[in-house]
Formats: C-alpha cells, sequence, structure tokens
C-alpha cells in the first residue's frame, strides 16, 4: 500500500511534516485572530472615543445652522400644544423644532414623543444618536424659546 503523504525535509517522517503543518496552522489562526483583535480595539476607539469632539464641532454646526434661518419666538406653554405624533414640536437648547414630519422616519421609534412639546435637550444629547443628527435638526428649526 502507497500513502500520499508528504515529508518532512529534516526528518523524512510523515508525523513530522503533520506538526510542521499543524504549527503553520496555528501560527496562521493566531496571527488572523491578532489582526482581528487589534482591528477591534482601533474601531472601538474610532467610534466611542471622538464621539465628544465630534459633539463640540456638532454643536457649532448646529447653533449656527439655526442663526441662519429667521426665527419667531414661542413660549414654552404654546410649545406644549404641540405634543402628539401628528403635530410634534421639540425644545432643543432653547430653540424649537417642528419634527412631526421626521416622527415616523425616527430611528428610535415613539421615544421621539417621549419629549413631544417639551424640552428634548437631554435626549437629544445622549449617546444613542449619532452625530449626523446636528447636521438633521436644522432643516426643522422653526425659532426660539421665549426666555
Amino acid at each position: 500500500m502507497i500513502l500520499n503523504s508528504r515529508k518532512d525535509s529534516a526528518t523524512g517522517t510523515p508525523a513530522a511534516a503533520a506538526a510542521a503543518s499543524a504549527t503553520t496552522t496555528t501560527a496562521r489562526d493566531m496571527v488572523i485572530a491578532v489582526v482581528a483583535l487589534i482591528f477591534g480595539v482601533l474601531l472601538g476607539v474610532f467610534i466611542l472615543i471622538p464621539r465628544n469632539r465630534k459633539s463640540v464641532k456638532a454643536e457649532k454646526t448646529y447653533s449656527n445652522a439655526n442663526k441662519t434661518k429667521a426665527s419667531e419666538t414661542f413660549s414654552k406653554a404654546e410649545v406644549s400644544l404641540h405634543h402628539k405624533r401628528t403635530d410634534c414640536w421639540i425644545i432643543i437648547k432653547d430653540k424649537v423644532y417642528d419634527v412631526t414630519s421626521y416622527v415616523e422616519e425616527h430611528p428610535g421609534g415613539d421615544a421621539i414623543l417621549a419629549h413631544a412639546g417639551d424640552d428634548s435637550t437631554d435626549g437629544f444629547f445622549g449617546p444613542q444618536h449619532a452625530t449626523r443628527v446636528f447636521d438633521m435638526i436644522g432643516d426643522f428649526y422653526i425659532g426660539d424659546l421665549e426666555q
């Protein structure tokens, strides 16, 4: 009977060849694991840590976008009347936004309605929001909150 096995050049035995192959596979698996670990750590760093820096920049962008539109002034009582899915206003940092057209698209579902007609600043700047919301919110700006 003839065996088709690779012989190791150093020892000439099939067992040595198998051991060398296993070592090569294990080393390759280790390299893949290390690369995956490094990639995961870098991904985590880019997602979690820069959020604070982006938030500061985004707040500046968010403030500038609001200054470019003509604004009305609304009382807190007036804003509180707009607390339904079909008529939804929110307050973010003393600015008033009519987000009625966005309610159905909100990725967080009905969470947007939790502060409908009220101050939503804490929820808006919470960790659940990606920084793209800072660019979007200016489209819904309708005026300032009466001081």
